[in-house]
């Protein structure tokens, strides 16, 4: 098999996970790849605008905000998939900040974030999430949008913070029982770039990646009686991985319907032109999600 298919190919998995910039995931990288207390909150503090560095809970934390605040309204938080950072949804924050407010951030170990200590978990990057929370968006609702791993975070954290988190959209968020289906879509027997996959993505999930995030899977929780929007890739690009990859599409596809279990408000669609990076492939789907979801929270503040 030539060397860039069999790149391209390990990658196509790993990138649903962690992104196409995380280390280990991209092009010659992976062909060398070895697997092997949050602040309160400041409602007082001068609305951020732009990008700069806070600190929460002694960690250096990247954030930028843009837009107006408007009270009532919801603060929108982008949260990026991993191995990525705030600047790659830069222009997704540009489009929707002509009419909200938005902010997105580097989580530890991501972008110009400090590094974290040593492990983490979905309990310990929520702890960071509730410190960004109490800084830009202090008592404002607010509006989690993640990508692929920033989906699965935002979909982990919204039941334990019904009070502040008021909608979510998920695009191609990872698959709440991602570990399990990849274990059981491609065997332990499997040889050559299926069994590459299943090996770095194994070890990705054990927190040999960026963020040393140990993710494990789990059952959803109910997020209350939220808006949730679910959008799914449209393009069947895992099925790139020899002889398995049809079993991965499927079990992607059940997993983002197994996320509308979040609320009985929730909503599956798919974005037909688009891989993994919907907001880059299809931008209009991700920001008219965004709107809508953003819009009945506002309504719904408003006791509309």
């Amino acid at each position: 098999m030539p060397r860039k298919i069999k790149t391209t190919i390990v990658a196509a998995l790993c990138c649903t996970v962690l992104g196409a910039g995380a280390a280990g995931c991209d092009g010659d990288a992976m062909e060398n790849w070895d697997p092997l207390a949050p602040a309160t909150r400041t409602a007082d503090a001068a609305p951020i605008s732009g990008t700069t560095k806070i600190d929460v809970a002694g960690r250096s934390v990247n954030v930028s905000c843009s837009g107006a605040p408007e009270k009532g309204r919801p603060v929108i938080i982008l949260m990026h998939g991993g191995g990525d950072g705030l600047d790659k949804l830069a222009a997704l924050q540009q489009s929707l900040s002509k009419q909200n407010r938005v902010c997105s951030y580097d989580r530890l170990g991501a972008g110009a974030s400090d590094q974290p200590d040593g492990p983490q978990n979905f309990a310990s990057t929520g702890k960071v999430l509730t410190g960004v929370l109490d800084r830009i968006a202090a008592d404002s609702p607010v509006v989690l949008a993640g990508h692929s791993l920033g989906g699965l975070i935002a979909a982990r954290y919204a039941p334990d913070h019904q009070d502040r988190v008021k909608g979510l959209v998920l695009m191609d968020a990872t698959p709440p029982t991602m570990l399990a289906d990849i274990s059981k879509s491609i065997p332990e027997s499997a040889k050559g770039p299926a069994a590459e996959v299943r090996t770095q993505n194994l070890a990705i999930f054990k927190g040999e990646n960026p963020e040393k995030l140990v993710i494990t899977d789990g059952k959803v929780r109910s997020a209350g009686n939220i808006p949730v929007e679910v959008i799914q890739h449209g393009k069947p690009y895992l099925a790139a991985v020899p002889e398995y990859g049809q079993r991965l599409e499927q079990a992607w596809t059940a997993g983002q319907r197994k996320w509308l279990a979040l609320s009985s408000r929730s909503k599956l669609s798919t974005a037909t032109n688009s891989g993994h990076y919907i907001y880059v492939d299809q931008p209009d789907a991700a920001v008219q999600a965004i709107e809508r979801v953003t819009a009945q929270v506002a309504r719904q503040a408003h006791g509309a």
